[in-house]
Order: structure tokens, then sequence, then C-alpha cells
């Protein structure tokens, strides 16, 4: 019985101890300022049982060179090093949060000698003191600042582990879409350079037509002028080729150098984007979660700044040995120690205790409108890039027309500048020119449904699961 009377006066004073800490500190709740519901614009219906961010990367990517490069970037990519090593940095901080609820120990040895006055009742003798001593002290965790502290610090240590998946989200899609840039730009040289070896071909036609009183010296200097405009964007082409290979290969953390790569017509992409209800963006956007738990971890640091204005308790004790000779020091009759209770009542720096105070809840606001602008920015991110995508695929029909429209216009322009007067050199450079516009733009509709994809995939926080869930 007496065992048991004592059993529940201890869980009774543990109850009163954590009720008087509940009134010191707060509860986290997710906080609820914006509605998830709508945070993005859809044209069709949205499926709550899937959404391509819960496919990993390998899956959504068909190209194993592009495969190849992304492997590549996540094991040598500088910001992603970066972002493991504020992992290793906030793990021991809350590892250092988690020895505060250890009583801290320490151990002190001393030996000392001091020598009295010849005229002194000790007649010149030498006092020596050696002494050994273990001491310990523990800060009672009444209320909840420690415990309020190693949360904030397990928030701290999940927002990296985010911070890191958002990395590795932004790398892949950052080489996906400049993977898929270099080939759009491959395409394009090629047509530019297929449309120069036609124009200089033009060019012979023309002199040819102008020997035979068909054309005149005019037209042979404007289908001169038409090769020229051709050959004049090849160098340019060229280099945002070398430059692209340049930053991609500065995602891989190599030098600058030539980049392994397909082609434009080999790329397939993914067919029936299932994007999700908006509500999946708090659990798939890497960004939004590091953003809600760096709130988190303010909301404790809030809740550790209220503590201060309470009493610390503190328990200490020391025990050792003293002995005049070193040797005696294990001896019978040398043993020491002490025991103390302490409590320690701000009462002058309140002000100070104040400003913690308000310097936290600012910095707690601060974290909370953060979040709501990273949901706010996932859900434009969604929007414009479901958008473009969408206008993507409406722009491929009407390009296709258009090619095979002007593609015939050469042709008939061509045939009547050989054949009839009705027509001259002006309209077949009209021709020309408008052809290979509509080539060059097909590809840049091509690539925006690539990158649209890739971005619409980022979006959604795809890009950080190694098995589809």
């Amino acid at each position: 019985m007496t065992w048991a009377r004592g059993h529940w006066t201890r869980r009774a004073i543990a109850a009163g101890w954590l009720a008087l800490a509940g009134c010191v500190t707060h509860s986290y709740e997710r906080p609820t300022a914006i509605s998830s519901d709508a945070l993005f614009r859809a044209q069709a219906p949205l499926a709550a049982d899937r959404s391509i961010a819960d496919l990993p990367w390998h899956a959504l990517f068909s190209d194993p060179t592009l495969r190849s490069l992304i492997t590549e970037g996540l094991a040598q990519n500088l910001d992603v090093k970066i972002a493991r090593t504020r992992i290793e940095a906030a793990e021991a901080n809350l590892s250092q949060s988690r020895l505060a609820f250890a009583p801290g120990l320490q151990l002190d040895a001393q030996y000392g000698a001091s020598k009295q006055p010849a005229n002194s009742v000790y007649g010149g003798r030498w006092n020596r003191l050696a002494q050994l001593t273990a001491s310990t002290s523990w800060e009672l965790d009444v209320w909840g600042k420690l415990r309020s502290a190693k949360r904030a610090s397990e928030a701290q240590l999940a927002a990296s582990w985010a911070a890191r998946r958002a990395v590795q989200t932004q790398l892949i899609a950052d080489i996906a879409i400049a993977y898929y840039t270099l080939l759009a730009y491959d395409r394009q040289l090629a047509m530019t350079e297929a449309a120069l070896r036609i124009r200089i071909e033009d060019v012979e036609t023309v002199k040819a037509l102008k020997e035979g009183a068909v054309l005149t010296g005019a037209d042979v200097v404007q289908s001169e002028a038409n090769r020229y405009a051709a050959e004049v964007a090849i160098p340019d082409i060229q280099r945002d080729i070398r430059e692209l290979e340049n930053a991609l290969s500065r995602l891989l953390a190599k030098p600058p150098q030539a980049i392994a790569r397909t082609t434009l017509e080999q790329q397939k992409p993914l067919d029936g984007l299932a994007l999700g209800v908006p509500a999946q963006l708090l659990a798939n956007r890497p960004d939004v979660q590091a953003a809600e738990l760096s709130f988190r971890s303010a909301f404790e640091i809030t809740n550790v700044a209220r503590t201060y204005f309470y009493p610390s308790i503190t328990l200490s004790g020391a025990v050792g040995t003293a002995s005049r000779d070193p040797s005696g020091l294990f001896g019978a009759g040398s043993l020491i120690g002490n025991f103390l209770g302490g409590l320690t009542q701000p009462l002058l720096n309140r002000g100070l205790n104040r400003q913690r105070l308000a310097v936290a809840e600012a910095q707690q606001q601060e974290a909370l409108l953060e979040f709501q602008a990273s949901l706010l920015q996932a859900g434009q991110e969604v929007s414009d890039a479901l958008f473009a995508y969408e206008m993507a695929r409406k722009k491929t029909e009407a390009r296709k027309r258009q090619l095979e429209a002007l593609g015939l216009a050469v042709e008939y322009t061509k045939a009547l500048l050989r054949y009839s007067s009705n027509t001259n050199y002006v309209d077949v450079l009209t021709a020309e020119q408008g052809l290979l516009s509509a080539q060059i733009n097909s590809v840049n509709d091509w690539l925006q449904q690539l990158t649209a994809i890739v971005t619409l995939y980022r979006a959604l926080g795809g890009g950080w699961r190694e098995q589809p869930e």
C-alpha cells in the first residue's frame, strides 16, 4: 500500500507539472489560413487517387541518356551536397537538444600547497590539499522549455530533409529542361543548315534563270541575301548550344564540355497527365513541406521564449574525496559531498524576456506568411505549367497544317517562277522565310510541350520518390 500510494503520488506530481507546462507552452496545430481545395486551375475533373507526382523520376523519362545525366547530377551536384551538409548540421543540433535533458557531469581534480609565515602559529609549515570531485547539475523541465527546444530541432531537421528533396526535384527539372532544349537547338540547327543548302541551290537556279532572261539581276541579289540570312543564323544557334552545354555541365559539377544526347524525335511525352487534387500539394511539394516545418520550428521557439518568464529549478550535487596527501584520497574519512536544489526567478531581466518573446513571435508570423506564400507559389506553378502544356498541344495540330500549306506555297511559287511571269523572286523569298520560321516554331511547340510536362511534374512535387507509392 505504501508503494502504491507513492507511485500514484509521483504520477499526480508529473501530471501536475505537465498541466503547468501546458499553460506556458502551446500545442502545435497546422495553419489553416489558406484553403488548399482550389490552389490551382484545371480544365478537366481531378482524380484524387493518382498524380504524376507519385511517379519516380526514372518512370517519367524514357530517354536512357537523360536518365544517365540525372543520375550523375544527383550524385555530383554541389547544391545537393550542400543540402546534405545542412542535414548533418541539423542532426547535430537535434542531438544537442536531446542531451539537454540529461544531467551535466564533470570531474574536477585539484592539488594545492601553501606555506605559512615562520612567525605564525604554524611555524612556517606547508599546508597541502589534494581533492578529487565529481559534480552534476540537472535542470528540471517544468515549463517545457527543453521539450519545445527539442521539437524545434526535430522540425528543423525534417525541414532540412524537405529542403534537400526540393533541391533534388529542382535539379531533375533543370537537367531535363536543359537536355530537351539542347535537342531543340540541335533540331533548329539541322533545319537551318538544310535551309541554307536549299538557298545555295536557289542562288544557282536564279542565276541560270537570269541567263535565260527570265529573272533580273535584282532577283539574283535577293536570292543571295536570302542565302546569307540563313547562314548568319547558324552561329547564333551554335553559340546557344555551347552555352547550354556549359550550363548543363555545371549542374553535373563538371567543367564545361560537350554533352552526349539523342534527338528530339526520340522523345515521347507522357500521355494522360494525372494531377491529383490541390490538397496533395501539402504532401508532395518538398518546398511547401519545408516551409511548414520551418513555421513549426518557429512556433516551438516561441514556446521556449515564453518559459523564460518562469522560474527554473536546478538540482546539483557533488561527491568526492579530499586529503592532505594524494595517497590518502581513497582512505577512510576522505569522503566529501553536497547536494543543492535551486530556484531562479527572473526579476530585472523581464524586459529582455519580453523582447525575446516579441522577436520569436515576429519570426513565427514571418514563417507563417512564407508558408502561405509557398502554397500560392505552388498553385501558380501548377496552373501555369498545365495551361502551357494544353496550349502546346493545341498548337501542334494547327502548326502541322501550317507547315503543309507553306511547303506547298514554296513549291508553287518556285514553279511559277520558272514557267510564268505572274510571280517574282520576292514571292519565293517570302514563302521560304515563312516555311523556315514555321519549322523552327514547330520545334518550339514540341519543346514547350516537353518542358511543360517536366515543369508540371516538379510543380506537383514529383521527383523525390524512389518508388511509386
